[in-house]
């Protein structure tokens, strides 16, 4: 074990995190990390599609392998922020020297559409994390209707979709984009999923429909319609009878609601491609459709939590743009524009630094650039103390349990067993009091 030189705080567990705070304790430093929740992955655990076990199985074991490090320490069920259980000045107070900040993208973007709040409106976000079993949202109650209609055309698009044809079995899932055929961000694997739903009559009416408009910004018709059809080669069985269609060029107006405050249409209005330095545009024409549906889900992407307690701007905490310790030429440094300085020793990596972007490998990349930056600017103090202790007696004092990682190992190891047991492909627990319960309970038993 390397004597403790530096004190780092990593705040959030999921990838970027625990691929930082790796990459930090074998450099020397000693590293803390401070987890939302009980356990550690973040949107490895709950953002990945829930049947993708083989995935989750090898991700979980390379973090209970980061983990073992004796340079890095954990405490789960612990909120930082402005209104946590510790604020940034707390952990400064406890010494740390370093912060880097990996807690992903926790708000959700909405588009400020007249009758949001209607019921049967709702993020993605929440629904993959309901579906993942992230407390508290696994126990939250999401009743979806019959005819659903999706804002997006990307991956996240593509997974509530997944849930929605093969979970839920609804009777239509209506994908909504504001841009045509030729700008759809999902990949051919996830069409794979979804793909002998898919309504090819439709498809041809609608390439059809949008076949001028798409023309006249050089993008093929063709070209998309086989890229769209490329996922059903091998695409799964079907196991429901629900129609998937799209509406291009389709710019979401209102959503419309019934007396009772329940969802039953989306007005959408026709749009048209404009080519301006290069990259097209949708620009409304002054035509609009209502699509009959009783459910809207928001798959439009994530922007950082407002209440954490940095500085935000267009969704995201703001970065020094003239980084002192660059890594590729990016900068990880937290920057206070009001008194026009960086925030000494914060930094922020993987969706923290920039939303919504890449899946698990570009946050564990991202994570250790992240850390490589700290790490630059370790070198610029002079080495600190073991933080542990204080870190240990501050925590004590919270009136909430805290979750350490020889608890994590032990959660693990229930949830293995209850597998086996049930004869499933993966147990998780849905609840933090059960977890915690189950956890008191070993503590006593032991």
């Amino acid at each position: 074990m390397h004597s403790p030189q530096y004190a780092v705080a990593v705040i959030g567990a999921g990838p970027a995190g625990l691929y930082a705070a790796q990459k930090l304790a074998s450099a020397g430093a000693q590293v803390v990390i401070f987890n939302r929740d009980i356990k550690p992955g973040g949107l490895a655990e709950y953002g990945i599609y829930y049947n993708k076990y083989r995935m989750k199985r090898g991700l979980r074991k390379q973090f209970a392998s980061i983990l073992k490090d004796e340079q890095i320490s954990y405490f789960g069920n612990i909120r930082v922020g402005e209104d946590g259980d510790l604020s940034l000045d707390d952990l400064r107070a406890l010494g740390f020297q370093a912060i880097l900040v990996t807690v992903g993208a926790q708000g959700t973007k909405w588009l400020g559409l007249p009758g949001e709040d209607l019921q049967g409106v709702y993020h993605a976000k929440d629904l993959v994390y309901h579906y993942n079993k992230l407390p508290p949202y696994s126990m939250q109650k999401f009743k979806i209707g019959k005819r659903v209609a999706l804002i997006g055309v990307g991956n996240v698009m593509m997974d509530i979709a997944h849930w929605t044809v093969r979970d839920k079995q609804v009777d239509e899932v209506i994908a909504v984009a504001r841009r045509g055929p030729a700008e759809v961000k999902f990949t051919k694997k996830e069409m794979q999923n979804i793909g002998h739903n898919l309504d090819l009559a439709a498809l041809d009416d609608e390439l059809a429909r949008v076949n001028e408009r798409t023309l006249a910004v050089g993008q093929n018709p063709a070209e998309s319609k086989a890229f769209i059809l490329s996922g059903l080669e091998k695409a799964l069985e079907p196991v429901s009878e629900t129609r998937f269609r799209f509406e291009f060029l389709s710019s979401p107006a209102q959503i419309i609601g019934d007396e009772y405050g329940q969802v039953t249409g989306l007005e959408i209005d026709d749009t048209a491609l404009a080519l301006r330095d290069g990259k097209t545009k949708a620009q409304i024409v002054g035509t609009c459709r209502v699509l009959d549906v009783d459910t809207v889900v928001f798959c439009i992407g994530d922007k950082v939590d407002e209440s954490f307690g940095l500085p935000i701007q267009w969704n995201s905490f703001v970065k020094n743009n003239q980084p002192r310790f660059p890594v590729d030429e990016l900068s990880f440094e937290v920057y206070d524009p009001e008194n026009e300085q960086p925030i000494e020793g914060v930094f922020v990596a993987g969706w923290s630094r920039e939303a919504s972007s890449g899946l698990v490998g570009y946050a564990r990349k991202d994570g250790e650039m992240g850390a490589e930056a700290v790490w630059q600017y370790l070198q610029t103090l002079e080495p600190g103390g073991d933080v542990l202790g204080s870190v240990e007696q501050k925590l004590a004092m919270l009136p909430h349990a805290v979750v350490n990682k020889a608890q994590v190992e032990q959660l693990a190891a229930i949830e293995q067993a209850r597998s086996e047991t049930e004869n499933l492909e993966d147990f998780k627990f849905d609840n933090n009091a059960e977890m915690l319960a189950i956890l008191a309970a070993e503590a006593i038993a032991a």
